[in-house]
């Protein structure tokens, strides 16, 4: 709680809170800022926040209230140094590590939580998470007030550092502007959210945008094979780690085995040899766990000592998660949503696979359309049988997105089944022993985006309830 001349020199001496820009989260005591939305003014909702109780406003348009107003040029820009001073500068006392990528963001800002131990925290996909408190959030990156709220509340439960996961949205939206990173990773870049960024030029400026704010004495780590390394490359001012299947990598990936509940990898780094096994499956994973590990070299850990770390790695919720419930084949649960995602972990199951591959696999609705032909002719190709369902539709028709999934493929080897849920339920049914189950797209999200609304689901409970309806008939 502060008092609002101590935000603003020369404000009244109003105690204040709270922050909020959004009017319907408004309690007392509250200080409320107009920012300006993708479709919306604040500006608007003054009155409604006045209601709910906030005791004075920032605002760059004039108004006629009965509480104090506090006039900027930018509300939205004023928004992120007014969050830094209420809080007190909690992304000063901690260790930033940022990572960026179209795959693998969630896998790599979880390692590097695990290899770096208690004193991490993460920011991404999962929600927040510390060895205080885990809880869901809706943005990959949050917006820059809740942003400073949660940096603010891992460094009071004593956390040192924060893995978090920055989407190229976040910087188009200018969420992380004042964000300064000490450890900026890439994982890789393939084409993704051109309904937000138009061209895929775009797409790579915002997450170049990450390598420009890196911290002074920090480190840069790039994926060496990946096409736009030289373009990223050329944003880092810093020190700058590489890793990838090429021999001029730093960590050089020289031979992977992969199998169905481990990996084995041998690699080279400062002229010296390691063969390690991992916890993790498939060669996308290799990837990411090479990524992390130079996380810890960046902040001063031999190679060595990382590698004792692997033991403690957790299994990725949402990301390559096998379920088990007792049955006699493999259930894969996987946020893949892209072509390029797809096809990595479609490619893996067809080297480890002893029956059928069974994909149940759609496409968000209000985004990103010339994806889907590609996604389509990837499970149709890499799959014995495809189950085409709705992932966070929105306003789009969900037999239109199928439409624009199957494409002008030929393949028969699908059916459509609108419901999530009843889609499940059939890939289940339908699997036989050392088959393989994926469900893809929407990982361990806690929603359905249907129409304008958020409603609660998540296909790991489908798949719990599926198991439990399935043995309390057979009681």
């Amino acid at each position: 709680m502060k008092k609002l001349n101590e935000l603003f020199e020369g404000a009244a001496p109003v105690e204040i809170s709270g922050i909020k820009i959004n009017s319907k989260e408004v309690v007392p005591g509250d200080l409320f800022v107009c920012t300006m939305g993708v479709n919306c003014d604040r500006h608007d909702f003054v009155d409604d926040a006045i209601k709910r109780g906030a005791v004075a406003i920032v605002a760059s348009k004039p108004l006629q209230v009965t509480v104090p107003v506090i006039y900027v040029e930018d509300t939205n820009r004023e928004l992120a140094s007014l969050m830094a001073r209420f809080t007190d500068y909690p992304d000063k006392k901690l260790s930033l590590i940022g990572v960026t990528g179209t795959n693998g963001k969630t896998t790599v800002a979880e390692l590097v939580q695990d290899l770096m131990g208690e004193e991490c925290a993460y920011i991404g996909t999962n929600g927040i998470d510390c060895s205080q408190f885990h809880e869901a959030i809706r943005n990959t990156t949050p917006d820059v007030d809740r942003m400073y709220l949660y940096l603010k509340r891992f460094y009071d439960a004593g956390c040192r550092y924060v893995s978090m996961e920055t989407s190229s949205e976040a910087f188009y939206r200018h969420r992380l502007d004042d964000f300064h990173f000490d450890v900026t990773v890439l994982t890789n870049i393939t084409e993704d959210h051109l309904n937000v960024h138009k061209t895929i030029e775009n797409y790579v400026e915002c997450k170049c945008q990450l390598f420009a704010q890196t911290a002074p004495g920090g480190t840069s780590i790039l994926n060496y094979d990946d096409p736009h390394y030289e373009k990223v490359r050329s944003y880092c001012k810093e020190k700058v780690l590489t890793y990838g299947y090429l021999e001029e990598a730093d960590l050089w990936i020289q031979q992977v085995q992969l199998a169905v509940d481990h990996t084995t990898i041998m690699f080279r780094f400062l002229d010296k040899s390691y063969t390690i096994t991992s916890p993790l499956i498939g060669s996308f994973n290799v990837v990411n766990l090479a990524a992390s590990l130079l996380v810890l070299v960046a902040y001063g850990y031999s190679m060595e000592e990382a590698i004792t770390r692997i033991p403690q790695i957790q299994p990725v919720l949402g990301r390559m998660e096998l379920l088990s419930f007792g049955q006699p084949y493999q259930i894969v649960l996987d946020y893949a949503h892209t072509p390029d995602a797809l096809d990595q972990i479609l490619t893996f199951l067809n080297q480890i696979k002893k029956g059928r591959i069974i994909t149940l696999t759609g496409s968000a609705g209000g985004r990103e359309t010339e994806k889907r032909s590609g996604m389509g002719k990837v499970v149709l190709e890499k799959s014995d049988h495809v189950i085409f369902t709705m992932d966070d539709p929105r306003n789009e028709d969900v037999n239109t997105i199928i439409d624009q999934l199957i494409g002008d493929s030929s393949n028969t080897n699908y059916e459509r089944i609108c419901d999530r849920t009843e889609a499940i339920h059939k890939a289940l049914s339908m699997a036989q022993a050392n088959d393989i189950v994926l469900i893809a797209g929407k990982g361990r999200d806690n929603y359905m985006a249907v129409g304008n609304e958020y409603l609660p689901y998540c296909d790991y409970d489908e798949v719990e309830k599926y198991f439990k309806d399935k043995e309390s008939s057979i009681t």
